[in-house]
């Protein structure tokens, strides 16, 4: 049947839709997306923000949809300044239903700290590189895998969930490429030692989709996949397309910090993390679903960058709110409500 020109065109446009979505058959449903804003995103920031600007933080997370928020990390404070509060952010944040606020937890100094504050969820880390594990936690891979057996032994014991990291999964700083085959290897470690989610670093972001995918391959025939995440930097703009490969590949966690926050101070030019904002724009483009509103989660991007004094990384959080304000200038009044609840939010 002949069709206009302009019919035809948007038949072709449809049908071009349906194909491409039916082309990614493995692509998830649904994504859980990991917020590390703030821990991780806040971690190496210079300023040390208020006690109650990370509660409010938090809080206006949990208001979003996400179901995990990495809430803080129970280290040094003379290695990270940021995180001196842990105890006080984590027993005066408002907990949520269904929403877990898991907290970084090194070593058992740190474990029962995190228990103290009330913890329900705690994570390690190890490197896959050598190098960077000597030059971040002064030891090898080998030694701080035998560090964390008391902390995942006593989790155990606890009924507390563990969530493994492992960083350094492309690349390294300091020894350059790294092999498929290592970051196998301590993924296999922290999973055989009871963590139930493996989440793959790509620390310094050199990570192409090709890389990521080798790396993915090798470690998917030690560790299943719905057990793994992955968790990109994006130092060179790949994070997306990495994240895109991933989830064909059947992975259906990604790590993310709103407005992109984050870096490692351990990995010289380092930039942030992947801003959440920029995959749940991919996910709503692709039809997944995360169960998060992007509208909510753009608030709290605003705000957390208003007490920064900085601007957001996210692509998708600036041309979203460049088109809200252009909505709030053509309606003055709808505008104006807008900046007096906005004004009422912050904290005083």
């Amino acid at each position: 049947m002949f069709r206009s020109s302009t019919s035809r065109l948007a038949y072709a446009g449809a049908q071009s839709a349906r194909s491409f979505r039916n082309a990614f058959v493995a692509l998830p449903k649904k994504v859980k997306i990991v917020e590390v804003g703030p821990r991780d995103g806040l971690q190496n920031e210079k300023e040390i923000l208020d006690t109650d600007v990370k509660v409010s933080f938090i809080n206006r997370l949990s208001g979003t949809g996400l179901s995990v928020i990495e809430a803080t990390s129970f280290v040094s404070p003379k290695w990270v300044p940021q995180m001196a509060d842990a105890s006080e952010v984590l027993t005066t944040i408002d907990r949520r239903s269904g929403v877990s606020y898991p907290v970084l937890t090194p070593n058992m100094q740190g474990f029962t700290a995190a228990m103290e504050a009330g913890a329900k969820e705690v994570s390690v880390f190890a490197a896959a590189s050598e190098a960077f594990s000597q030059r971040n936690i002064n030891c090898s891979i080998e030694e701080s895998l035998n560090r964390f057996r008391p902390v995942l032994e006593a989790a155990k014991a606890n009924g507390i969930p563990v969530r493994g990291y492992v960083s350094c999964v492309v690349g390294c700083p300091y020894q350059g490429a790294v092999e498929p085959s290592a970051v196998a290897a301590v993924s296999k470690a922290l999973f055989d030692a009871g963590c139930y989610e493996i989440s793959l670093g790509d620390t310094i972001g050199v990570g192409t989709p090709l890389a990521s995918w080798n790396m993915l391959s090798e470690v998917m025939q030690v560790v299943p996949v719905e057990s793994l995440a992955v968790h990109f930097h994006d130092t060179y703009g790949q994070a997306l397309a990495n994240i895109l490969m991933a989830m064909q590949m059947g992975v259906a966690t990604v790590d993310a910090s709103v407005a992109g926050l984050g870096g490692c101070p351990y990995a010289r030019g380092a930039s942030g993390n992947v801003a959440t904002e920029d995959v749940l724009y991919l996910c709503q483009g692709l039809g997944i679903e995360t169960g998060v509103d992007i509208d909510k989660l753009l608030d709290c991007s605003h705000f957390i960058m208003g007490q920064l004094h900085m601007k957001s990384a996210s692509k998708a959080s600036r041309a979203l709110m460049g088109a809200r304000k252009k909505r709030f200038a053509d309606d003055p009044v709808r505008g104006l409500n807008n900046q007096v609840v906005a004004m009422l939010a912050q904290p005083h």
